[in-house]
């Protein structure tokens, strides 16, 4: 596999604990920067830009969720830092957990927020590779009018998402959609994950049923479940204090509580 890592944009604020917070698709680093203030007292937030997304370099090839998690890596290296905290939204979930299985020696603790590590069914892997073919079509606003509603029933947010996800490049939605159609199934692995685990899952998850937030918590050797009742996809914007709550508490098993 000939993977060339892309130097990542990223925001950076407080000290502490490293922790990445890696933004789900089609979106970017700002979803977590409600979050990102509730935790700078007691880590060292890292919010990067995904290839392709925001402020970052773009490549015209499939981005599969290893080579995200390689950017994520060359990230790390260039940080020099050991060991992070990696917390990934939706498509930045299934990175992480391909970060989790190639390099379990670069991590300290987990977080996955509204994600899942089922691979995608036959049908759901045609709807997505339809969704491309689409979008290349009829370009970025075809995510942008036909997602936010998906990803929250909170109006005020869709409408800040359609603004966010109108600044997307349409080869990336592609590239994107491409490489979750083609992931891998992460259960196999999943009990191998030795670090402390947060699952964030909202309780209005229309994207990913809570079941299976439960499940993999369930599976995961240090894991456990924070749902949200209310929230849906964006928990991170939903109902930011409760994200905040069990990040500290994911940075507070890592770091150990004094």
């Amino acid at each position: 596999m000939n993977i060339k890592p892309v130097e990542l944009a990223y925001e950076e604020i407080g000290q502490g604990t490293p922790v990445l917070l890696v933004h789900g698709f089609p979106l970017d680093h700002t979803i977590w920067l409600q979050v990102a203030e509730g935790l700078k007292d007691e880590a060292r937030v890292i919010m990067p830009d995904l290839r392709g997304f925001g402020a970052s370099p773009d490549s015209n090839e499939v981005f599969t969720m290893r080579l995200l998690a390689e950017d994520l890596l060359a990230l790390i290296d260039r940080l020099k830092l050991e060991k992070v905290v990696l917390v990934g939204h939706s498509m930045a979930g299934y990175t992480a957990l391909s970060f989790a299985h190639a390099y379990p020696n670069r991590l300290a603790g987990l977080g996955l927020v509204a994600t899942q590590a089922d691979a995608d069914t036959p049908e759901r892997r045609q709807a997505r590779l339809v969704t491309a073919r689409e979008t290349k079509r009829r370009g970025v606003r075809y995510i942008a009018d036909g997602m936010p509603s998906k990803l929250t029933l909170n109006v005020d947010i869709q409408k800040d998402l359609h603004a966010s996800i109108m600044k997307s490049r349409t080869d990336s939605l592609v590239n994107a959609l491409k490489g979750m159609a083609d992931r891998s199934d992460a259960n196999p692995w999943l009990a191998a994950i030795t670090v402390p685990t947060v699952v964030i899952a909202g309780g209005k998850d229309q994207l990913i049923p809570p079941a299976r937030s439960q499940t993999m918590a369930q599976i995961l050797s240090k894991g456990w479940l924070v749902e949200i009742p209310e929230a849906g996809h964006m928990p991170m914007l939903e109902n930011p204090t409760m994200v905040i709550s069990a990040l500290r508490q994911l940075i507070c098993h890592v770091a150990g509580c004094g």
